[in-house]
């Protein structure tokens, strides 16, 4: 039986590792992204499973863009069994009393805003097909937890998407709807390559950080992707086995 997946930004990172991995395990995939050459470098990525993968060039903080993802997706599939709520972005770490309210705003409408129409469309396409039910997991990371130093905006958006992935779970249940969350701390890629560089503490000290192949984020999302609707892992956290993040020390 065919299985039928969205991942939003999948054009890089842990996006990428999440669509390889369930490409490579017999899933068909959408491809959701802002640029269309990055998803079309994760196509050729995969290889003998690129034909099935549908990129489709899509901004999440917008509802209009997102009302035609889904509507791409029942057009060609008719239904959906996965979401992965990964696309997101940031601003350079400064001072709460500096940041710009459109840098605010920015990343809210990308990283909540953008989770939470993608989640929406999902549910109701889950909602409505038969048999009924699927399963959303969204990207929270480790600032879903605890803060880095000078990221206001970053980490309440993560904060805000555990609520998301909470009340996701609840209100589901009525239609075998399901919702998880990982929390990846310094996965390698683009986004954690100033890790290398040494970043900023709790202390104010700056410190070289240890990162971790993004290819086991992948092969997470897909041991949550692949589990029966009558079974779910509600919070699961990986990260570089020696970075801080216990109390970020």
């Amino acid at each position: 039986m065919s299985k039928y997946a969205v991942v939003t930004g999948a054009g890089s990172g842990v996006g990428r590792a999440a669509a390889l991995a369930l490409l490579a395990d017999g899933w068909s995939v959408v491809l959701a992204g802002r640029r269309a050459d990055a998803l079309a470098e994760t196509v050729g990525m995969a290889g003998n499973a690129g034909p099935r993968a549908l990129p489709v060039p899509t901004d999440v903080g917008d509802p209009n863009a997102v009302n035609a993802l889904f509507a791409s997706i029942k057009a060609t599939w008719g239904r959906l069994d996965f979401l992965f709520n990964n696309a997101g972005g940031n601003v350079p770490a400064g001072p709460i009393e500096d940041l710009k309210y459109e840098d605010w705003a920015r990343v809210v409408q990308v990283n909540l805003t953008g989770s939470f129409l993608c989640a929406q469309a999902a549910f109701r396409m889950m909602k409505e097909q038969s048999p009924q039910g699927g399963r959303i997991v969204n990207n929270g990371s480790i600032s879903a937890h605890v803060p880095r130093p000078d990221s206001v905006a970053y980490t309440s958006t993560k904060h805000a998407i555990t609520g998301l992935t909470k009340t996701l779970a609840l209100d589901g249940r009525k239609y075998d709807i399901v919702s998880g969350q990982v929390d990846i701390g310094n996965a390698e890629t683009p986004m954690t390559a100033r890790m290398a560089r040494g970043v900023k503490q709790a202390t104010g000290e700056m410190k070289v950080e240890p990162t971790f192949d993004v290819t086991h984020v992948g092969s997470s999302v897909l041991m949550m992707a692949n589990l029966p609707l009558d079974a779910n892992i509600q919070f699961i956290t990986i990260t570089a086995a020696k970075m801080p993040w216990i109390a970020r020390g």
